[in-house]
């Protein structure tokens, strides 16, 4: 089976659904409040493993009550968290209101996370054994590129979400073999306003990229082809939270399975359109059969 390493974030989503997200120095009433386990690492290990794979979570949560809860959640859906430190302190929380409109608000605060600056011992040794990692930018940089770069010692397979985003050093896009930013992380990262030539400036960095679009689809674009265009399934939005994670955790198990490129788009991109119509981050993410379902439908 498909082994994925993953090194990232774990972070409990408190979440409030509202008409609109309020303005600076305005206070709107909430129709809902939600506390669902999420973080962008954890949410990456969770789409993973309902993919079909194979997942073990190198990261850190608290001694809270969240961080048990984020435990409990990981190895519901199947990852492995023996590499999952528990550190003194809180885990690390996302703030997020949901609009009317699908829209989303994210405020995080680290906790937890803001520990995992390097590898811990034996996580090397998980990241060897995997046939791809998978890193976002929710802990430390130093942690973010020493995982990076044991990837790139025992030819593993690099997937990076460069997010939240900013900029990045060299030594991380050298032993990154895939970027998976949105449309507003490409523009932001490549300094070009329209998507295809944000894509087209990020391969003077890496070897390849998945620009994500949204409802629009995604961009996948490498130095030895032309650009490709993957549509997305047609679906209502109801809460965008963990979509773009669903896409990268399944995008890798198609890789790692070796499916060919435009096959392993779309069908990362009919698992993100499941998570789209439900609420919730990683309660969202949908199993195999499902995704299976929607790429065949």
């Amino acid at each position: 089976m498909t082994h994925i390493a993953v090194l990232g974030s774990t972070t409990m989503d408190l979440v409030t659904r509202a008409a609109r997200a309020p303005r600076p120095g305005e206070t709107v009433t909430g129709r809902e409040f939600r506390t669902i386990p999420g973080g962008k690492g954890a949410g990456q290990a969770i789409a993973a493993a309902r993919a079909g794979a194979t997942v073990s979570m190198i990261g850190a949560v608290g001694t809270d009550a969240f961080g048990a809860r984020l435990r409990e959640t990981l190895e519901h859906s199947g990852v492995d968290t023996d590499f999952l430190r528990t550190v003194d302190g809180p885990s690390g929380t996302a703030h997020i209101v949901v609009d009317d409109e699908g829209g989303n608000s994210i405020v995080v605060v680290p906790g937890a996370n803001g520990t995992v600056d390097h590898l811990s011992p034996g996580d090397e040794g998980v990241i060897a054994s995997a046939d791809a990692l998978l890193l976002q930018l929710e802990i430390p940089l130093a942690a973010v590129v020493a995982g990076a770069e044991a990837a790139r010692r025992h030819g593993v397979r690099t997937i990076l979400t460069p997010s939240p985003a900013r900029p990045l050093p060299p030594e991380l896009l050298a032993a990154t073999d895939l970027l998976v930013p949105n449309e507003e992380e490409a523009i932001t990262l490549a300094g070009h306003p329209d998507p295809r030539a944000a894509a087209a400036a990020l391969l003077e960095a890496v070897p390849s990229a998945v620009v994500t679009l949204g409802a629009t689809g995604c961009l996948y674009v490498t130095r030895d082809a032309e650009p490709l265009v993957v549509p997305a399934p047609r679906v209502e939005a109801v809460d965008p939270t963990g979509a773009g994670d669903t896409f990268a955790g399944a995008l890798a198990v198609a890789l790692a399975e070796e499916k060919p490129v435009r096959e392993a788009l779309s069908w990362a991109a009919a698992a993100a359109s499941l998570t789209v119509e439900r609420t919730g981050a990683s309660a969202s993410m949908p199993y195999r059969p499902e995704i299976d379902a929607r790429f065949t439908s």
